[in-house]
């Protein structure tokens, strides 16, 4: 229960002050709810001697393990311990030459036997196991051995061969990021790909526009269309261009060319003055207020509706409340990578607690915002073995820094979120999941996905870490209509930015009718066909089987009925 109510404000105001404070030197991280979790594990651990047994069993048997690879030729080793799948740190051939063999085999060695301490502790909450077991996976990966120039076989034959000159190059590479975190205005004018000149490129026009939101309709590019339009709302916590980046890898431009007249929505990036935005906002400025300027530009014609990420959840809410108010303005709904159901969230529930919310919570009182740097911040720590610690050995010790790219220039792009808004969504959705549970109220009232009877296409992807697959593979459960699933390969953005012709794509695919058998997510793999290429085509073929014959593109002026065209795409908002 919350009691803050009891609180005279000047002693509430000094707890966050404080907490405001504190979270400068932790990142925003609760050392409450860390301690909580760790005091959790140490005091079952302490009074387990069973597992501890079980501990100094493995222990030495993996100390036995190593002493004998290490008495016998390298040649003739075959390693002890393989990486765990995608640990890609030591496959270079250099780490199976002596001694580095056993140097980072000790390694994986350590790590498994980690895993094995912090997992398993009989009374441990599921949650605090998982805390500790990510904050030990996490401390361990920053000391492993391919971080460190004198452990790291790859780097030493590096500077061996360019007499030095990779350190010289990445320790420039060093002090340039350096600067740039302490300049985040010089960071985001220095962004390779600006918007309206190297990305966001599709022709269209700012249709609507009020205080949180900008409407993009884009220009034709067939001689007709489907009648039924497609409407795209993107995430908040995301510039709206990752889905129209450069041409090739346009979602939105793909769209238009296969005959689909598409609006999307853009975002507008709050700032201190807008902290009091809250989800209702949100719902009520971006994908309902969207919905009437659709309806308005063209009358009587149903909506492709489309989410992505959050932008997903939104428009699923909003589908719901739709549905509970019997407005039929929807043709199909499609969710890219969204959850609605937020009880597996994968990493990021580790940083949903009362303890961490509060603390959270507690930061954006102070500035009004949370800030995209600290969201991002967080997303790196989920996978800093892949996305901190070997970019820093690639970029530092190897001194190879790639080119930049449209993606990377789009992630650097970050936005803001509004305090009461951020808090709203963690406690209604990730803390007390009030979507799935059918507590999630609109206007005073609760909604259901069960009420859902449109035609749903859902796609997971199959190594993201922050909208799991099998967590958005939950529709199935919450919804009683006719649900599409495909799965592809790939992240959470890599994977939904699959264009036709990008190699080594594939994706499984699967309908289950309105009336069909729900089946869990391994059932559901060994029946699901898979198919190589984009699953952009099937998608498409998909969103047409739901159209109605093509018609004469629609007019993009409605000023009649209060919707002139306010300029070009892609907008104003986009360059907040």
């Amino acid at each position: 229960m919350d009691r803050r109510e009891d609180y005279p404000a000047p002693i509430l105001d000094l707890d966050r002050a404080s907490h405001a404070a504190m979270s400068r030197l932790t990142q925003g991280l609760s050392p409450s709810s860390f301690a909580l979790a760790w005091m959790d594990w140490l005091l079952h651990l302490a009074i387990a001697p069973g597992k501890q047994f079980l501990l100094a069993d493995k222990a030495r048997r993996k100390v036995g393990r190593l002493l004998r690879a290490s008495m016998m030729p390298a040649s003739q080793a075959g390693p002890c311990i393989e990486p765990l799948p995608g640990d890609q740190r030591f496959r270079d051939p250099a780490w199976q030459q002596w001694p580095y063999n056993l140097i980072h085999q000790n390694f994986l060695l350590t790590q498994q036997w980690w895993h094995n301490a912090t997992t398993g502790v009989r009374g441990v909450t599921r949650h605090h196991e998982d805390v500790v077991s990510f904050a030990a996976r996490q401390w361990l990966d920053m000391w492993s051995p391919s971080n460190f120039l004198a452990t790291n076989p790859e780097a030493l034959q590096a500077t061996l061969r360019e007499g030095g000159m990779n350190l010289l190059r990445g320790a420039l590479y060093a002090a340039d990021d350096l600067m740039r975190a302490f300049n985040e205005d010089q960071a985001h004018e220095a962004l390779p790909f600006v918007p309206g000149r190297d990305v966001a490129l599709t022709p269209g026009k700012v249709v609507m526009r009020n205080d949180l939101v900008e409407l993009i309709q884009y220009a034709p590019a067939t001689a007709k269309v489907r009648p039924e339009p497609v409407l795209i709302v993107p995430s908040w916590i995301m510039k709206y261009y990752i889905l129209d980046l450069s041409p090739r890898q346009s979602l939105v431009r793909y769209l238009v060319e296969q005959g689909h007249t598409v609006f999307i929505l853009s975002w507008r990036n709050p700032g201190a003055a807008d902290r009091d935005l809250g989800m209702d906002d949100y719902l009520r400025l971006g994908p309902m207020a969207a919905l009437d300027a659709v309806s308005a530009l063209l009358p009587r014609r149903r909506v492709h509706a489309v989410g992505y990420c959050l932008g997903g959840t939104l428009m699923a809410i909003a589908a719901a409340a739709m549905a509970r108010d019997g407005d039929a303005r929807l043709a199909t709904l499609s969710l890219l990578a969204a959850q609605t159901d937020f009880e597996e969230p994968g990493d990021l529930g580790l940083f949903v607690d009362e303890s961490q919310i509060t603390y959270l919570e507690d930061m954006m009182w102070a500035q009004g915002f949370l800030d995209g740097r600290q969201m991002g911040g967080s997303f790196t720590f989920l996978n800093a073995r892949d996305l901190l610690w070997s970019r820093m050995v690639r970029e530092y010790l190897l001194g190879q820094r790639p080119p930049p790219f449209d993606l990377m220039s789009w992630n650097a792009d970050v936005t803001r979120m509004p305090c009461r808004m951020h808090a709203e969504y963690l406690r209604s959705l990730y803390l007390n999941n009030e979507l799935a549970r059918g507590s999630y109220k609109v206007d005073g009232r609760p909604v259901a996905l069960g009420d859902l009877s449109v035609p749903i296409f859902a796609v997971g992807t199959e190594r993201d870490h922050v909208s799991p697959w099998r967590s958005v593979h939950k529709i199935h459960l919450l919804a009683d209509a006719e649900v599409s699933f495909a799965l592809t390969n790939g992240g959470h953005n890599a994977g939904i930015l699959s264009e036709p012709g990008h190699e080594g794509r594939r994706y499984r695919l699967h309908t289950r009718a309105a009336d069909g058998r729900y089946r869990d997510p391994d059932a559901w793999l060994q029946m699901a066909e898979q198919h190589e290429g984009s699953w952009w085509t099937a998608w498409q073929g998909w969103l047409a089987s739901h159209s109605g014959p093509m018609v004469a593109p629609p007019a993009r002026d409605a000023s009649r009925r209060g919707y002139p065209v306010l300029g070009d795409a892609p907008g104003t908002y986009v360059a907040g």
